[in-house]
């Protein structure tokens, strides 16, 4: 069975996936994003086939991801150097990261994201750039953009409905009897 193809849905999310969706993926940007550039780095961190490491590299360069770069001539050898699309999966390894730490290590985490300077570890949390403000549920929410489909228009009025249902429904009810004590005040 051919996987499906999320490259042309509108969906930035699906788009992404096209790209790093498969799990291979994901773990050697994370390496390259620590400092691993060499074949043989990246396999012997991920313990991954030579074949499967060959094919994620590859399509890893062909999604502007990786950039191959020679380093020997004789034999001929090469690096994979994270171009700046690349280098801009950080925060999504980062959120990840975080979200694995906070519900996937009973034992506590293996591994911690500190400041260089002073060791304190950091609990990532994603803001916005302009405002500085966490990128909450309560506070931020996803709408449709200048390029927006019409479908994707139709199932974002769709889910302005729903968040506008669940809004309401989680007010608090007032009494009639607190209804006419205001009222008589």
């Amino acid at each position: 069975m051919q996987r499906k193809s999320f490259g042309k849905m509108a969906c930035p999310i699906a788009r992404s996936l096209e790209r790093v969706g498969e799990w291979w993926s994901i773990l050697i940007i994370r390496d390259a994003l620590l400092g691993f550039t060499r074949f043989d780095e990246f396999q012997k961190s991920l313990n991954i086939a030579p074949n499967m490491l060959t094919r994620r590299l590859s399509a890893l360069r062909d999604a502007g991801l990786l950039q191959r770069r020679r380093y020997s001539k004789r034999p001929p050898r090469y690096e994979y150097i994270l171009t700046e699309m690349g280098r801009d999966f950080r925060p999504v390894i980062v959120a990840m990261f975080a979200w694995g730490n906070r519900h996937f290590a009973p034992e506590g985490a293996s591994v911690l994201l500190v400041d260089k300077k002073t060791q304190a570890a950091a609990d990532p949390v994603l803001v916005d750039r302009r405002s500085g403000r966490p990128l909450n549920e309560c506070d931020f929410v996803f709408s449709v953009g200048p390029a927006a489909s019409e479908r994707t228009r139709r199932r974002y009025a769709v889910i302005k409905e729903k968040q506008f249902a669940a809004q309401q429904s989680s007010r608090p009810v007032r009494s009639s009897l607190e209804g006419r004590k205001r009222r008589a005040s």
